[in-house]
């Protein structure tokens, strides 16, 4: 049980009596960090959560962002992480079916599914059988749903060793008109439970996923862990669209985190009713099952939709045709308790915000030096440090991964995995990009910079094909918060990530938290995950990759000595140590808004590619670009201020590449008030950096089958 001595009091005193065993455990499970969010809801109030293109940001299953005149998207991002360091298959499949149900619960069809994974190295025998078992799990419940994976990202780092995360972000199509909401808003309206049957699978599983994880984690944990149903999840979207497309329903939830308890009194408590359950109306796939056991159990593919109790046979009937349980299990009633009874005794009686509204705790904090003591290193020759920053598998192609995935199914996606972003067709005229990022080590070494850091590169992702950043979601991945100095790196992210979200109008609308990231002391770099929603006209889709020998090349932006916390320090100098790159919010925002404005302005297509700089620095954003298109470049970089090692590997914000047809250079140029500056052209097969050729077979041999051959 995790109820603290002083939350135990607390309850007591507001009921004015003991609780009884089921109570408690309906209590224990809904004070969790994982479903009351008690230790970080102090601090997400400081997101920016409303905008002019935003329908409903935080508090439901998913935030929607209206992005045509007819549709909106419903998106959310989730964590699966403790479950996956158990059972890494089955964790991750169920990080896939629990945020599907999400958006279906807004009343949305799901058309796209992006990850952001950690693990330990790769040089790991264990860290190697979780990251193949985890991209396994999303693959085969992704393609046997018939949701394309579109994009991701992965990074591998010793902080995650022992405690992989597996971050699953979902979009989904409704139109505005169809949208739904978790609410139970009319008393005498019934709870229809539909999809998987009741099992004794992920009982605690919130309670397991508040706490850190020990060496004994992956035997006596295991329970913990629901089961992954892919093939009953398919026939649970297809009924519960016919549903929401025949039938009034008042309200849906998606029974997750918490089960039965979570998802009843969360529903009635956002419309301030109150609900009465029966026990012996619940379908079960085992026999014996206690009411503790059946309030508390998170076994996947479950549904709860409010439902005039006139509807009731047209939605037991769809429910039949798709071959799946269904029981009205219960009603809203008026006043402001969940009751739960069995046989007509009332075995539990709370009320609502208990349950659905735990407080907060006010938590110590501690804020962590910065790190200043000055790096030296000798530093290779760039003939050696280049091809071996390449093969880092943090920059290396990653397209062991996402091959697995299919990407194309739904046939809406018009950019594949390999991208700044994805890609997808909504309309004929209107297509979305979709992104994910991380910085961990800049998280690390500097909490503000580093988280704002991740939403900028994520939304120099999505502006980099041409699309303007609507809305951000994230998944907050920490260590223990009862730790004062884990809790300052977290309030200090919200902070620099709030900075950049609102200065770009892209409000955070939906998110999670996951917090006691940690094995026996052994803590996580902190992971703020960020997905990216933009909207852009098709016309204006660009892509990374060279098109035209004779293309000029221009730099936006400005590359200042900031190679500490680089990919190249970790993987040439194994140092991760010192202070990220700045966020110059100011310039971050005028060159973003640049590019912008020149893609929609380019009617003439004269820019022909765009890609933004960000993990490797300049020479890896380029290598790719060349590996990507199958054309070189000869480029010079020259500043006064900067060595050469600098200029190729700092990981400054900000910046941006473009190819732009020779004849067109001017004209372009006298439409940018930024600092920009054309570096070369395209040119041959090779590249060419200040007179450093490296040739084109060397560059892919560097950067593909890095992952296979650890994996084959």
């Amino acid at each position: 049980m995790t109820l603290a001595d002083s939350e135990i009091e607390y309850i007591e005193g507001i009921l004015g009596r003991e609780m009884n065993e089921l109570e408690e455990g309906m209590l224990d499970v809904m004070f969790s960090e994982h479903c009351s969010y008690k230790s970080s809801r102090p601090f997400l109030r400081a997101f920016p959560t409303e905008g002019k293109n935003i329908i409903l940001g935080p508090g439901d299953d998913a935030g929607l962002v209206s992005i045509t005149d007819k549709y909106a998207l419903a998106v959310g991002m989730e964590s699966h992480n403790h479950p996956s360091a158990i059972e890494p298959y089955g964790g991750a499949g169920t990080g896939i079916g629990g945020i599907l149900r999400d958006i279906i619960s807004m009343g949305a069809m799901p058309i796209a599914l992006l990850d952001s994974l950690r693990f330990g190295p790769l040089e790991d025998e264990k860290s190697r059988y979780l990251f193949e078992h985890v991209v396994k799990g999303i693959s085969d419940y992704g393609n046997r749903v018939g949701i394309p994976t579109v994009a991701g990202e992965i990074e591998f780092d010793e902080s995650f060793r022992t405690n992989p995360l597996v971050n699953v972000m979902c979009v989904g199509l409704v139109e505005k008109d169809k949208i739904v909401r978790a609410q139970a808003p009319n008393i005498g309206d019934v709870f229809l439970l539909m999809g998987g049957t009741t099992g004794r699978d992920g009982i605690h599983g919130v309670t397991f996923a508040s706490e850190e994880l020990t060496s004994d984690s992956e035997t006596e944990d295991r329970p913990a862990v629901q089961v992954a149903d892919p093939f009953t999840k398919k026939r649970v979207l297809e009924a519960s669209l016919e549903i929401l497309e025949k039938i009034n329903v008042s309200g849906v939830k998606d029974l997750g985190g918490g089960g039965l308890t979570c998802c009843i009194s969360e529903l009635v408590d956002s419309s301030s009713n109150g609900a009465l359950v029966d026990l012996r109306t619940i379908p079960l796939r085992e026999t014996g099952m206690t009411p503790y056991e059946i309030m508390l159990s998170e076994s996947q593919e479950r549904m709860v939709f409010v439902i005039n109790p006139d509807d009731v046979e047209l939605a037991k009937q769809i429910c039949d045709k798709h071959e799946i349980s269904s029981a009205v299990i219960g009603e809203v009633i008026e006043g402001n308790n969940m009751v739960i009874s069995d046989d007509g005794d009332e075995i539990a009686n709370l009320p609502t915000i208990l349950l659905a509204d735990p407080p907060s705790i006010d938590r110590p904090i501690a804020e962590i030096p910065a790190d200043t003591e000055e790096i030296d290193v000798k530093d290779p020759p760039l003939f050696k440090s280049f091809p071996q920053l390449l093969s880092s598998p943090n920059i290396a192609s990653k397209e062991w991964v996402y091959k697995q995935y299919d990407h194309e199914v739904q046939v809406r996606t018009v950019v594949k995995p390999g991208d700044d972003a994805a890609v997808l067709r909504i309309d004929e005229n209107t297509a979305i990009a979709l992104t994910t990022d991380s910085n961990t080590i800049h998280t690390k070494l500097s909490p503000f910079d580093g988280a704002a850091g991740c939403v900028a590169e994520a939304i120099r992702n999505v502006i980099s094909m041409g699309a303007t950043p609507y809305a951000v979601v994230d998944c907050l991945n920490f260590g223990n918060p009862e730790t004062p100095e884990i809790l300052w790196q977290f309030k200090t992210a919200i902070e620099g990530m709030s900075l950049v979200a609102e200065k770009f109008d892209a409000p955070v609308i939906s998110g999670n938290v996951s917090f006691y990231n940690e094995t026996e002391g052994v803590k996580i770099n902190p992971t703020p995950a960020v997905g990216v929603i933009g909207v852009e006209d098709i016309e204006n889709i660009r892509t990374l990759d060279f098109k035209n020998e004779g293309d000029k090349i221009i730099l936006i932006g400005k590359t200042y000595d900031e190679l500490q916390g680089s990919e190249y320090h970790r993987a040439i100098h194994n140092l991760e140590k010192g202070v990220a790159p700045k966020v110059r919010i100011e310039e971050e925002f005028a060159n973003g808004k640049t590019v912008l404005d020149l893609i929609s302005n380019d009617k003439d297509k004269n820019i022909t590619a765009v890609h933004d700089v960000s993990a490797g620095g300049l020479a890896v954003a380029l290598s790719e670009m060349v590996i990507k298109s199958g054309l070189g470049c000869d480029v010079t970089l020259v500043d006064d201020e900067l060595d050469k090692i600098q200029l190729l590997y700092s990981e400054s914000h900000a910046r941006y590449l473009l190819t732009v047809k020779a004849d067109a250079v001017d004209e372009i140029l006298s439409q940018i008030d930024v600092e920009a500056k054309v570096i070369g052209e395209v040119k041959g097969t090779d590249l060419v950096i200040n007179d450093h050729e490296f040739k084109f077979e060397d560059l892919d041999d560097a950067y593909h089958g890095v992952i296979e051959q650890y994996m084959a």
